[in-house]
């Protein structure tokens, strides 16, 4: 599956072809046009010139959050979330939803709202988001779309491939086997039929690995495939999409300080809390990130240290899958992000968009 992105930044231009333009980005900050000042001296930036939704991407910890209400401050925006995790309720702690401070200063939408035993699909989630975009547009605000959910983007962007058909027998039998053989067997198996889709599938996501063992079963095609010959729906020019990028070595120790953090703010509160609402081991929220280390930490299968580390060990992977699944979207822009502020991010997106 090809690249299709512009590095967004002028020490990347040397290495791109000479048929691509290059942009007026560069690390020197007294080249750019910001920081702008309006009448009252407060920070601002000029009115977005064209109609498009803007879209940030990126791997998780890698900062989307902080950079988009950023981004709704100055372009007087509103957020709409995309994640397939931060959309329910009781979990803002493990799935490191914005903060009721964020929430306050910029209106979010799609994050906190659903109850964990509702199972959303990349379908109807993209319908969520087109409600939410429509929702923004008619108040005269900048639609800012913010995640790290690679199908779902998909989706979003490009629609979904038209032999997506479901089979309940199919899938009947499939939950049977992963019952009965387990996940790390069936991943196995989908790897070998779809070794690209494989490697970014995490095999506790049992509804994501199901669905994919399903499509090929009823379609004779690996997901990687339909991907491949997908038409691109003509929605996709309304996005601009920004991917927000951080190699894994500097990942890691943000990752590492945001999984204390979440311990810190409250997380294994929030898996009995969740426990105590009737959520049981097996059910759709336990699945996710962390959620299932800490059950079995609080069953007694494993110690808090060892718990911690499993999750962080758990995030770096899911990261990786991340990068390489956006390495591989057509993305309008890609900002390397290692070592800039929120501000600065924020600023070189401006200039873009």
């Amino acid at each position: 599956m090809p690249s299709l992105m512009r590095r967004c930044s002028r020490w990347w231009t040397d290495s791109l072809p000479h048929n691509i333009p290059t942009t007026a980005l560069t690390e020197d900050p007294s080249w750019s046009t910001f920081p702008l000042m309006n009448s009252t001296g407060a920070l601002s930036a000029p009115e977005p010139s064209n109609n498009r939704v803007l879209t940030l991407v990126g791997p998780t910890a890698v900062g989307k959050t902080a950079v988009a209400v950023e981004l709704a401050r100055r372009l007087d925006g509103e957020i709409i979330g995309l994640d397939s995790r931060q959309i329910y309720k009781y979990m803002a702690v493990g799935t490191v939803q914005p903060t009721d401070e964020e929430k306050v200063h910029v209106r979010h939408h799609l994050i906190g709202d659903r109850d964990p035993s509702e199972q959303i699909s990349a379908g109807e989630y993209v319908g969520l988001v087109e409600v939410a975009i429509d929702d923004v547009k008619s108040r005269s605000k900048v639609p800012i779309v913010c995640g790290g959910s690679g199908l779902y983007f998909r989706a979003v962007t490009r629609g979904l491939f038209d032999e997506s058909t479901s089979d309940p027998k199919v899938r009947a039998a499939l939950k049977e086997r992963l019952e009965n053989e387990g996940s790390d067997t069936m991943l196995a198996e989908l790897k070998v039929l779809d070794q690209e889709y494989g490697e970014i599938v995490h095999p506790n996501n049992h509804k994501r690995l199901i669905r994919a063992l399903e499509i090929i079963q009823i379609t004779g095609k690996p997901p990687t495939e339909h991907f491949r010959h997908q038409a691109e729906s003509d929605s996709h020019d309304r996005f601009f999409t920004v991917f927000l990028r951080m190699d894994i070595e500097e990942l890691t120790p943000r990752i590492e300080r945001r999984t204390k953090m979440t311990f810190e703010n409250g997380w294994i509160d929030e898996v009995k809390k969740l426990l105590d609402l009737g959520f049981d081991r097996s059910s759709h929220p336990m699945d996710s990130l962390g959620y299932r280390d800490i059950l079995k930490y609080l069953d007694g299968e494993m110690d808090f240290e060892e718990m911690v580390e499993r999750i962080k060990i758990d995030t770096r992977q899911y990261a990786r899958k991340q990068l390489k699944w956006f390495d591989k979207e057509r993305i309008d822009c890609v900002l390397e992000v290692a070592g800039m502020s929120e501000m600065g991010v924020a600023e070189k997106v401006i200039n873009q968009f």
